[in-house]
């Protein structure tokens, strides 16, 4: 497992060039999508980041790339992507990455970092809620189109958008690991659940949309990839599930705020917010992952 590395701003046409390659390698050759040079550079202009970890032998072993501007009249960024090479994943380098970037943002008087991933992945749900503790109440509907990515292939390109507030108490104690989320052992009623499919695969169940508890789960496949591969209907069907589950409760006022994996499959924990009108709910802590 690589666990050094030096993470520093691209400067040079061979630190933009070797992140275009890192894209193509990530999300396909030719990927349609990926960001030129061009747009690298400008970015920084602009204040956003454009930054890579480097290894001791000057290889780019991931990067995180995001622009700055305004959403709704409030500074924010947004981080478009960020992309670690299979050997150093696991290694905490997308945390590192993501670290990296909220210290800019910090400097630069930014609060608010927004991001879009695929809620069926369950690796990155965790970085970004456990390890980095965003929150969700906007769940887009094939945000990106069609692309020709093997990544998106089949199941389309569905996305939670994720906010992340850098200055939060909980942020900062999850960036400096003194964060303890106190541990839970009670059943929480889930929107959809996994049953047991073809040998080797999990199908989801039926969503169910009637729930009125504070907080509800929505499981996930522990890993879409291989199902997207095994079984691509299969997949399919937990897109179509897992996106009539989530869209429902958001819509309604909950909000998605951690991510579990202490037992059984991996699950979206959603908490009831307070909508106007409503009395006063409890501030409820998320359970252990």
């Amino acid at each position: 497992m690589i666990d050094a590395w030096t993470i520093r701003p691209f400067s040079s046409l061979g630190d933009y060039e070797a992140c275009v390659a890192l894209q193509e390698e990530t999300w396909g050759h030719g990927f349609s999508e990926r960001v030129p040079t061009a747009i690298l550079k400008v970015s920084q202009i602009l204040g956003g980041v454009a930054a890579g970890a480097w290894s001791a032998d000057g290889r780019l072993l991931g990067f995180v790339f995001g622009m700055t501007g305004q959403r709704d009249g409030e500074p924010v960024h947004w981080s478009d992507m960020l992309a670690v090479r299979p050997e150093a994943r696991s290694s905490g380098l997308g945390t590192a990455l993501k670290h990296y970037q909220r210290t800019r943002m910090l400097e630069a008087g930014i609060h608010t970092v927004l991001w879009t991933f695929d809620p069926l992945r369950a690796r990155n749900a965790h970085l970004n809620f456990t390890r980095l503790g965003v929150r969700s109440d906007e769940y887009v509907e094939d945000m990106y189109g069609a692309t020709d990515s093997p990544l998106h292939r089949g199941i389309g390109t569905d996305r939670l958008v994720v906010r992340w507030e850098l200055d939060d108490p909980e942020v900062e104690a999850r960036v400096a690991g003194t964060f303890e989320p106190p541990a839970s052992t009670e059943r929480l009623p889930a929107a959809l659940d996994v049953l047991e499919g073809p040998p080797g695969l999990e199908r989801p169940g039926s969503p169910h949309l009637g729930l009125e508890s504070s907080r509800v789960t929505v499981c996930v496949p522990a890993n879409i990839g291989g199902i997207m591969q095994a079984a691509p209907e299969l997949a399919l069907e937990w897109r179509r599930r897992s996106r009539l589950a989530l869209t429902h409760y958001l819509a309604r006022g909950w909000e998605v705020r951690a991510f579990l994996r202490d037992a059984g499959s991996p699950r979206y924990l959603l908490v009831r917010v307070a909508q106007p009108g409503d009395a006063a709910t409890e501030s409820i802590p998320a359970p252990s992952s």
